[in-house]
């Protein structure tokens, strides 16, 4: 496991801590309000006009207010469990160290489908069952191959090779940038109140100002993917991110002297 994957797998097991913590906050506020509710004898309607009618109004409200906080917490607990499920099944992330190596398996696998998809196609125009066989179809997915499909196509349809070659020459496109961007060192310069540092490690385009900066600042920094980092902020600076792409640093490139012209703090 790589540092990004290590990372990756301590976030999950975070969300997966704060979805058994809200489940279990959710149980114990359900049963308060059962219990608070049990109070009441089944039926008992509110006694309007007797002494006890605003306590008892007030209580039932209570009952309500709780119940349906045991439901928010529930529902947390879902969106929590389903966010530490979904970690790392977002592709490939170029933050991730080993990702060229990922995606040159990944293309692989890409060239090797599209290959025995034209080969398949190309036994089923004659006919060669045999051909198929050897492919390593096995005879039950022969006679699926040969089963028309609701528009009357046999084998694998033109779109899905289209798709698949797509995939193809994205995947070569993302290693051919990271390559590059692998080829790159870290960088600095310096403008009027702030910094613009591109850090190869991190993975990050970053503009880092002395002091928080203005609201138009701030807003044209995100306009233009570049996201406040706290995490990143040191002796009381201003960090603003974007991951480090060719588009990043072209973005990066035109906003320099955007920024040169403008007041940053207010």
């Amino acid at each position: 496991m790589n540092k990004y994957e290590a990372k990756q797998q301590a976030r999950r097991e975070r969300l997966e801590d704060r979805a058994d913590r809200a489940r279990s906050a959710a149980n114990m506020t359900y049963n308060r309000a059962r219990s608070m509710a049990s109070a009441i004898p089944f039926g008992q309607p509110i006694l309007v006009g007797h002494h006890s009618e605003g306590r008892d109004r007030n209580y039932r409200n209570r009952i309500h207010n709780t119940f349906g906080k045991a439901f928010a917490l529930q529902d947390q607990a879902a969106t929590l469990a389903q966010r530490a499920e979904s970690v790392g099944t977002g592709g490939i992330s170029s933050d991730d160290p080993d990702a060229i190596d990922k995606l040159r398996e990944k293309l692989a696998t890409l060239e090797a489908d599209q290959e025995r998809m034209k080969k398949t196609n190309a036994l089923i125009r004659r006919d060669n069952r045999a051909g198929l066989a050897a492919l390593g179809y096995s005879a039950d997915a022969i006679e699926s191959l040969f089963k028309p499909d609701f528009a009357g196509r046999i084998g694998f349809a033109s779109y899905e090779l289209t798709n698949n070659n797509a995939n193809i020459r994205r995947i070569r496109g993302r290693i051919a940038e990271l390559e590059k961007m692998a080829e790159r060192t870290d960088r600095e310069v310096s403008g009027d109140g702030y910094k613009y540092r591109e850090d190869i490690e991190d993975n990050r385009a970053a503009f880092v100002f002395d002091a928080k900066p203005c609201k138009a600042v701030r807003e044209l920094l995100k306009r233009n993917g570049f996201v406040f980092s706290p995490s990143r902020c040191k002796g009381g600076n201003s960090v603003y991110v974007r991951k480090l792409t060719g588009s990043a640093i072209a973005t990066a490139q035109w906003l320099r002297p955007q920024l040169d012209q403008m007041q940053i703090t207010e």
